[in-house]
């Protein structure tokens, strides 16, 4: 079989990295109640991995409210945005999940780069307040691209910021508009989280904690797809080596 060589892997922030979700839902769900309407946890799915005024946008149509100005727009993302950071700063580094320092580590140790790509404006100030920072060769955030997943140019920017193809990244990712813009990004995609909503992921597990480099490698790939064409002649390596523990 033809090895495809595994030289950098690239992560989402909010609910992969760190889990500050949650956060985002609760100051989603204040500001629906403020203007009238309940906002369930299942609509919130949408809102994972797409931009703050996309975000909004998605929780006005699921209120029915589509008489707002620009500036009125503008005006209700900066408060749920406020809501938000205010959450943030009870972040510790014990809010890093299960198995992600561990899991970064051992990519470290075999010489895998490491970057995030996140939709979030906050990506500095959480890597702060969780001291992760220095895990990352690269941070791709809100702050530096100008289009939002399922576009691919967020995971585009950080494979380049790491020296390496396209081909050669994998992707974690807990929206389905990320394992999305990995895909068309010509990634490979392990879906963390719900396997129902991640059905394009090329793999998919719960957490970290289930997940070591060996496994990684020896399953994504296979039978995996890209844009949705199967490759089954293709195995993951790291540069050019199987990995065995």
């Amino acid at each position: 079989m033809r090895a495809q060589p595994f030289e950098a892997a690239i992560f989402d922030l909010d609910g992969v990295i760190v889990d500050t979700a949650k956060f985002h839902y609760t100051a989603w769900k204040r500001l629906a109640g403020e203007l009238g309407f309940a906002f369930s946890e299942r609509e919130n799915e949408q809102l994972k991995g797409v931009s703050r005024m996309e975000s909004l946008e998605l929780l006005l149509r699921a209120g029915g409210i589509t008489d707002l100005t620009a500036e009125q727009k503008e005006a209700l993302a900066s408060r749920k945005n406020e809501w938000y950071k205010e959450l943030l700063e009870t972040l510790t580094p014990d809010d890093v999940l299960p198995g992600v320092r561990r899991f970064l580590g051992r990519l470290h140790s075999r010489g895998i780069r490491t970057a995030i790509a996140s939709a979030s404006k906050n990506a500095p100030l959480i890597l702060e307040k969780v001291n992760i920072r220095p895990l990352f060769d690269a941070v791709v955030d809100g702050n530096s691209t100008a289009r939002a997943k399922p576009d691919p140019e967020v995971f585009l920017q950080a494979a380049r910021l790491l020296t390496a193809e396209p081909a050669a990244c994998i992707v974690f990712e807990d929206a389905a508009a990320g394992v999305e813009g990995a895909v068309r990004a010509g990634m490979r995609v392990v879906g963390i989280g719900d396997s129902g909503l991640l059905a394009r992921a090329h793999l998919t597990v719960i957490s970290f904690e289930q997940l070591e480099p060996v496994y990684l490698l020896s399953h994504i790939g296979i039978a995996g797809h890209t844009g949705g064409e199967e490759r089954p002649d293709e195995h993951w390596a790291v540069r050019g080596e199987r990995l065995d523990g």
